[in-house]
């Protein structure tokens, strides 16, 4: 922590910072420091490197899952983001590189995001791994990106780069040369102002964005539990492509 700022990097470079069920704790671990830390005024999420903030879920936790495992997974990834979302001292995400997937989604879960040019936004799955979000996370990227910019992610798997995120309002897109200046001044501002007035603003977002979630375990029952999925799991492992049959 420096000077009221907790900083929680996610450190894989060699895997794209691909997170594992212990950096995700580590996101709920923070999230605790900071509630019960009157010294922890601003919460900063950031990936080591300059390649990725997160590039999603490490692979090989798929292995040999099964459709209750997918509902156990994604209920997991949703306290996660739940934890973020209700943090009470300000958030910032810095992103450079890859924040795909479940990096995507904590980087929605935080309050602010600041990002380079070679930022990539997207949740590829539909050409890589055939799973499926939970509902809630699908709304936490329609509350940021609309029903247009979400679909068009999910269905042709495309990619959002950082002007584009900017477009859509997600972002902050600073040059590289000044990225770290500018969380500095972004944190340095949040610092500044009222605790209870910022938090007032975050809980009341969280609120509305919680009163219409719908319930989805059958949906992630059944594409967890699909052949496609075992199959899309298996094709990444081995760097070959995946074969759909829809089953």
């Amino acid at each position: 922590m420096d000077a009221g700022v907790l900083t929680l990097t996610f450190d894989r470079q060699s895997e794209l910072n691909a997170l594992t069920d212990e950096m995700y704790r580590a996101v709920d671990d923070a999230c605790e420091l900071a509630d019960s830390s009157d010294e922890v005024r601003v919460l900063v999420l950031r990936g080591a490197g300059d390649r990725a903030f997160a590039s999603g879920t490490e692979i090989s936790r798929f292995e040999g899952f099964t459709g209750e495992d997918g509902v156990e997974y994604e209920a997991g990834i949703t306290r996660t983001v739940h934890r973020l979302e209700s943090v009470r001292v300000p958030s910032v995400a810095v992103v450079r590189g890859f924040c795909l997937g479940g990096g995507l989604a904590l980087a929605a879960a935080c309050d602010l995001r600041i990002a380079t040019p070679c930022a990539r936004f997207g949740v590829p799955i539909a050409r890589t791994l055939g799973n499926c979000l939970s509902p809630d996370t699908q709304a936490l990227l329609l509350h940021h990106f609309g029903p247009a910019r979400c679909l068009d992610m999910l269905l042709n798997a495309r990619m959002l780069s950082g002007t584009e995120a900017e477009a859509a309002g997600f972002v902050r897109l600073v040059d590289e040369t000044d990225v770290e200046a500018e969380v500095e001044r972004t944190t340095g501002r949040l610092l500044g102002h009222a605790p209870l007035t910022m938090w007032a603003a975050k809980e009341v977002q969280r609120r509305l964005r919680h009163s219409n979630v719908p319930d989805g375990r059958d949906i992630i029952a059944t594409v967890y539990g699909s052949r496609d999925f075992q199959a899309g799991v298996e094709a990444f492992l081995a760097g070959t492509r995946p074969r759909w049959t829809g089953g």
